[in-house]
């Protein structure tokens, strides 16, 4: 149980993966949780499962959740939603995926933050946090558009801490490696995925950024952790690629 005066949480993308195991933390941790995703039997399932509010929306259009933060005061909101349709090279890249990416991966993160940010400021608290990735920290080949989202979610956080100095609202990114979640199952397909991202390597797994963020939310309120870069053991960013052209 979280010694703050926090008492709501919103969390994004929680059918599955990461957000279902945030979402499933702090409703354990004696949160109300309104948990948000695209899949209704999903979330009917994790409802069952632990005190979470159901809410099927997609994030294409934030409009429906306005009405949710006047309503509600929402002290914890955890943009988590991602979306990384296939893996191209981005000259042949769909345009309705690249529309996509900025939309569930850059908008919609930016305008519940929008929403959220009156009420906390008001009440002087509250939490903010962005799931980014290491694709917005370091490059890597077939994801320019989804690695252009996370470095800018990294930056657009750097810079509302700017703004926030003095509300007491705490602002969190999270840039994990290689989480094992339906992420990039939607990119290479279930078996793919396994293959070429698991099935060998030990991976972080949806509980253990769940931890993590709890950790961020327990520490006294004058600490705001403002980033967590989170790599498997078996992973690091960087190297070099030399192609030969004849």
């Amino acid at each position: 149980m979280t010694s703050h005066s926090y008492q709501t949480a919103l969390v994004t993308g929680a059918s599955s993966g990461i957000g279902r195991a945030i979402a499933q933390r702090l409703a354990n941790d004696g949160l109300q949780v309104y948990a948000l995703g695209r899949d209704a039997k999903a979330l009917d399932a994790l409802a069952s499962e632990c005190n979470v509010m159901p809410i099927v929306v997609d994030l294409q259009d934030t409009t429906p959740l306005r009405e949710l933060f006047e309503r509600v005061e929402i002290d914890i909101v955890v943009n988590n939603a991602g979306l990384l349709p296939a893996l191209a090279k981005f000259g042949e890249s769909d345009l309705i995926d690249i529309d996509r990416m900025i939309d569930i991966n850059l908008r919609a993160p930016l305008r519940l933050a929008h929403m959220a940010l009156d009420g906390m400021i008001k009440r002087g608290r509250g939490h903010l946090f962005f799931v980014g990735s290491s694709a917005g920290r370091f490059p890597h080949p077939n994801t320019a558009v989804y690695g252009a989202t996370k470095a800018a979610i990294s930056m657009f956080c750097d810079s509302l801490r700017c703004d926030l100095l003095g509300t007491k609202v705490r602002v969190t990114e999270i840039a994990p490696g290689r989480v094992q979640t339906s992420l990039y199952r939607t990119a290479l397909g279930t078996d793919g995925a396994n293959e070429k991202l698991y099935d060998a390597y030990r991976s972080i797994q949806p509980e253990n950024i769940a931890e993590l963020i709890a950790m961020a939310i327990a520490l006294p309120d004058a600490v705001d952790v403002s980033r967590m870069e989170v790599f498997p053991t078996d992973q690091a960013a960087g190297g070099s690629q030399i192609v030969s052209v004849k």
